[in-house]
């Protein structure tokens, strides 16, 4: 029988990889406060200190070595409300918040759940499947507060420079998949910016920026995952 208290210290472990996923590289050690003067949230999470990711709460004592599977799940795209839908412009970058169109949004989610599951199925360790079982991790994701700057297509030939085309909150839960109870949250606000300083707006390279943005979101996911997976017993 192996020392539970190692086991209690893998699953708080563990679950801290998991709640900062969207976090990279971590300035200092995370772990999940337990102290009692720890800030809770309404459904039992504790706040993780000392990572990076914007904010991440997770509950402590939860094991995870019994998940091999992951099932994904969207919890919507929310979009910031007052977008400007037509303006005059006479200069050759513009800044503002725009109105997103329905197929901007169509766009983006098929971009989001292409990269997500692109990046989700290169993991070592976790299959994704689309049943709830006992052994399956429930991933589930909405992206919040989307706004746009990139303004409509111009008439003539007028070019739009923009440095970064929008910018969105990505909420990121982690449940268990038969009772759906919360074990982690995390909340990351990024922004999809052009690799050079300025970049001539288009849907083509729009729409990379975007696949950029939500790869990186999936990637980082599925390398806290893998590296919770090949954690020593």
């Amino acid at each position: 029988m192996r020392d539970t208290r190692l086991a209690a210290g893998r699953s708080i472990a563990g679950l801290t990889i998991l709640a900062l996923g969207l976090a990279g590289c971590a300035a200092s050690t995370p772990t999940i406060d337990t102290s009692p003067e720890a800030e809770v949230t309404f459904d039992g999470l504790h706040e993780v200190k000392g990572g990076s990711a914007d904010q991440a709460w997770a509950r402590p004592g939860t094991d995870l070595s019994k998940y091999s599977k992951i099932m994904l799940q969207s919890a919507g795209i929310e979009y910031r409300p007052g977008g400007e839908a037509q303006r005059t412009w006479n200069s050759r970058s513009i800044d503002g918040i725009w109105e997103v169109t329905d197929e901007q949004k169509a766009r983006l989610q098929e971009v989001l759940r292409e990269a997500f599951r692109g990046e989700l199925s290169k993991s070592k360790h976790f299959t994704i499947v689309s049943e709830a079982g006992p052994d399956v991790l429930l991933i589930r994701g909405a992206v919040l507060d989307v706004v746009s700057y990139v303004p409509p297509e111009p008439v003539g030939r007028s070019d739009i420079y923009l440095s970064r085309i929008g910018e969105a909150t990505l909420l990121l839960e982690l449940r268990d998949s038969i009772t759906e109870a919360i074990l982690a949250r995390a909340v990351d606000r990024r922004a999809a910016e052009s690799t050079m300083e300025f970049q001539r707006s288009n849907r083509v390279s729009n729409t990379a920026e975007v696949r950029r943005l939500a790869q990186r979101w999936g990637r980082l996911l599925t390398e806290r995952l893998d590296q919770f997976a090949s954690t020593p017993e």
